[in-house]
């Protein structure tokens, strides 16, 4: 069986790992001890259930010697038939969490990640729906013990957006948030329709992994940085100094501008960091136009204009179109209890790999 395979090499990895750590060496360069440890605790979910599973084909080793026995007692039969139907469980069990563990065994996925989320169709009833959608990530986010930063943002004069950046940290974000990705439809009466109306609007999110500074070269000379005076709906939030940045990558042609804070040495910095993940993105992609051919294969191609999920309020109904997974607790999925159709996506995956 390939994963079995593929947990070897990992248990192997995973004593590299540990005696790297235990060389005093190492302890010279904290960076390396940090990168080592961190490897070496997911390894470490990997290993321990490797163990486990030649453990019970240990166990279902004893109890078949007991079958195959006919010399044994009928007592002793039975209950070895009996325990080795509870091992057979056991193993299918272990064998499905290993798989599960490996198939998201992806460097790429333990990045932090970019949520981005921009209003669509619908006018400023799409923009609410987008603040109600950033609001139930932050709320998943920080169940997961994530930490959320905005990056930047672009309100409405409804009190929505109509897009905020922001940045998911914590080991594994990107891993959590990359189904994500595409058209999200909210059907309801709007809180700006005055006849009681149901509407359809859609906003789209994009996941990108967040991109270091060793993944993506960006040259001084390639960047136009233009400053000036951030702006709000309806003239609020106005500044007073040239504090928002607009940053220009020329040979890409990707333009971020960044009003948040104000402090433009602030605004730069959060929009090099959007600007970073686009490109990491962009190159990815180009680098791996094979993959991106079959990604339509698997579940959602991840393109933001592919309709993945229905909101319907008046039915609490949610739909995931590319499993057909509903449940019908909007209220709580709004309320970010998302994990369902996150584990729903990751199975979904694992049984097309």
């Amino acid at each position: 069986m390939r994963f079995l395979k593929k947990a070897e090499e990992k248990l192997k990895r995973f004593h590299e790992v540990e005696k790297a750590l235990q060389d005093p060496d190492t302890s010279k360069d904290q960076n390396r001890v940090k990168e080592l440890g961190k490897e070496f605790r997911v390894l470490g979910r990997v290993v321990v259930l490797y163990r486990d599973y030649q453990k019970i084909l240990r166990e279902i080793e004893d109890a078949q010697k007991i079958l195959d026995d006919k010399s044994q007692a009928s007592e002793f039969t039975a209950m070895a038939s009996h325990e080795l139907e509870a091992l057979e469980g056991k193993k299918k069990k272990t064998v499905h969490e290993l798989e599960s563990l490996l198939i998201q065994d992806d460097p790429m996925l333990l990045k932090n990640a970019i949520l981005e989320i921009r209003a669509g169709t619908g006018g400023l009833e799409a923009g609410l729906f987008a603040a109600d959608l950033f609001r139930m990530y932050s709320k998943y986010a920080l169940s997961q013990g994530f930490k959320l930063e905005v990056l930047s943002s672009s309100p409405n004069e409804a009190g929505g957006f109509k897009e905020i950046v922001a940045n998911v940290s914590g080991g594994g974000a990107y891993g959590r948030f990359k189904f994500e990705s595409g058209t999200h439809r909210v059907q309801r009466v709007p809180a700006t329709e005055a006849q009681g109306r149901i509407h359809t609007s859609a906003v789209t999110v994009a996941i990108l992994p967040e991109a270091e500074e060793v993944d993506v070269e960006i040259k001084p000379d390639e960047l136009r940085i233009d400053v000036f005076r951030s702006g709000g709906p309806g003239g609020q939030s106005v500044n007073t100094t040239d504090s928002a940045v607009r940053i220009t990558h020329l040979p890409s042609g990707l333009v971020v501008s960044c009003q948040d804070e104000k402090s433009q040495l602030k605004n730069k910095q959060k929009g090099l960091k959007i600007l970073r993940a686009r490109l990491f993105e962009k190159i990815t992609n180009e680098r791996n136009a094979e993959i991106a051919k079959q990604r339509k294969k698997q579940v959602g191609s991840g393109d933001r204009s592919e309709k993945i999920r229905t909101y319907n309020f008046p039915d609490r109904r949610v739909t995931d179109h590319r499993i057909g997974f509903t449940v019908y607790n909007l209220e709580a999925v709004m309320d970010g209890e998302i994990g369902e159709f996150v584990d729903a996506l990751y199975e979904a995956e694992l049984a097309e790999e």
